[in-house]
């Protein structure tokens, strides 16, 4: 197990409320029992249109539902519009990943993020996506910088989720927990260049709803 301590998070401007927007279990396990270690009072927000196809979509909210009743946190199950995701990313389905269609993306997620903390009255969002290695934590945080800047008064917290241990931590919850393990970022572009590459190394490709990461064995005295 990782040893390495939870520093204690303090939101911008010493906010306690914060709208978190996951993404998915395994990368906002760590974010979720860091924010309730420090005493952060938040909520999930869940709204990934991009996440195809809807039987994938469909795992991934609900691990994160799972996770979220276990820790007595809110739980906001945000639209599904899909046909707006393809619109915004008419021509740009041969991009690469962390290109201008990963922009769009989370542009989009933001952007809805923020109007709903707006709306309800949460002073600061932040997300779970930057804790994955594969992101690009610049563009995401500039993403949601972006969003916030629409609403006077609401903060994009930039924390990195990565640091202090928090990306071994991230596994080792997801193996506590025995989360679904998805194997590409979420859209249709990316499980095409995913399957592509395995079949050019000779891999099979992937098969939605097969793949969980498993608990570690208790060693003695455990």
């Amino acid at each position: 197990m990782n040893d390495v301590a939870r520093p204690t998070l303090v939101p911008p401007n010493g906010h306690k409320k914060v709208l978190l927007h996951s993404c998915c279990a395994p990368c906002s396990g760590e974010v979720m029992e860091a924010m309730l270690a420090s005493g952060v009072d938040y909520t999930i927000f869940f709204y990934n249109p991009n996440i195809h196809p809807e039987r994938e979509y469909l795992l991934r909210k609900d691990e994160n539902i799972r996770f979220a009743e276990k820790h007595g946190v809110g739980f906001i199950d945000a639209d599904y519009d899909k046909d707006n995701w393809f619109a915004r990313a008419k021509g740009m389905e041969r991009e690469p990943e962390r290109g201008i269609r990963c922009t769009m993306c989370f542009d989009m997620r933001f952007e809805r993020t923020a109007l709903y903390a707006h709306e309800n009255g949460f002073p600061v969002i932040t997300s779970s996506l930057g804790i994955s290695r594969w992101k690009d934590m610049n563009q995401i945080n500039g993403c949601g910088h972006r969003a916030a800047a629409r609403y006077e008064g609401l903060s994009y917290w930039d924390y990195n989720w990565r640091k202090g241990g928090g990306s071994a931590r991230m596994i080792e919850i997801s193996k506590r927990e025995e989360f679904y393990q998805q194997e590409y970022c979420g859209c249709v572009y990316s499980f095409r260049d995913a399957n592509n590459h395995r079949r050019s190394v000779g891999r099979p490709v992937i098969e939605i709803g097969t793949q969980f990461y498993k608990a570690e064995p208790a060693t003695d005295g455990e």
